[in-house]
C-alpha cells in the first residue's frame, strides 16, 4: 500500500456484495472531507465495486491492492 496514514479503518471481511459498499457508504458519510479510510474486504467483487463507488461519488481511490485472500483499499473522502 502507498504510505498514507489512514484516519479511519473499516473491516468488511466476510461480507458479500452489496454489504461492503453499503458499509463503505455509511462510513464515508461520517467522515470529513480529506480524511483517509482504509478498507479491508474479502469479497472479490469489491475490486470492481469500490473503484466505481469512488468515481461515482467523487472520492479518491489512493491505492488498491490484494494480499492473499484480502483486498485492501485506501480512499480519501472528496467534497
Amino acid at each position: 500500500m502507498v504510505e498514507v496514514k489512514a484516519d479511519q479503518v473499516m473491516d468488511a471481511s466476510g461480507l458479500f456484495c452489496p454489504e461492503p459498499v453499503m458499509l463503505l457508504h455509511n462510513k464515508v458519510r461520517e467522515m470529513t472531507t480529506g480524511e483517509v479510510l482504509q478498507v479491508t474486504a474479502t469479497d472479490p467483487s469489491t475490486q470492481r465495486d469500490i473503484p466505481k463507488f469512488c468515481t461515482f461519488l467523487g472520492h479518491e481511490l489512493i491505492d488498491q491492492k490484494s494480499e492473499d485472500d484480502q483486498f485492501l483499499y485506501l480512499i480519501r473522502k472528496g467534497e
